[in-house]
């Protein structure tokens, strides 16, 4: 007596469902890509064709209103040398990049500059492409 099984096992795999998971994943990761703001200051930089390969441990910068920053922290220019060697005394090659607004005057400049030196700090002056 020859028993047939009525259930069979279907080998077909079907990749609809595998697709619409993937296309859920992508509408997610741009949403919250949007949602993310970097942690950056809007300032209109310089402009120049040379690039440096330093990698600098902060940034200083200064805005149109004469305002300066480590990295994002609002720092009054009194305590800026201070918290500078704070951050920059543990490293063995300290380096600074210094964003300033192209409107700024070259006294504000200096005067960060002058710290750098006085500390032996290297510093890099950030532009943006021409």
């Amino acid at each position: 007596m020859a028993l047939k099984s009525r259930n069979k096992v279907n080998a077909n795999f079907s990749m609809s469902s595998m697709t619409d998971v993937v296309f859920l994943l992508l509408i997610f990761f741009m949403v919250t890509s949007t949602l993310i703001s970097p942690n950056a200051l809007k300032l209109l930089l310089p402009k120049s064709n040379n690039q440096t390969a330093a990698n600098p441990i902060t940034s200083v910068s200064i805005d149109k209103h004469y305002n300066f920053y480590i990295e994002t922290t609002p720092t009054p220019f009194s305590s800026l040398e201070r918290k500078l060697q704070a951050v920059l005394n543990q490293h063995e090659d300290p380096t600074i990049s210094l964003h300033v607004d192209k409107s700024v005057p070259m006294e504000q400049v200096v005067k960060v500059m002058n710290i750098a030196k006085n500390n032996k700090y290297k510093l890099i002056l950030a532009t943006s492409a021409k």
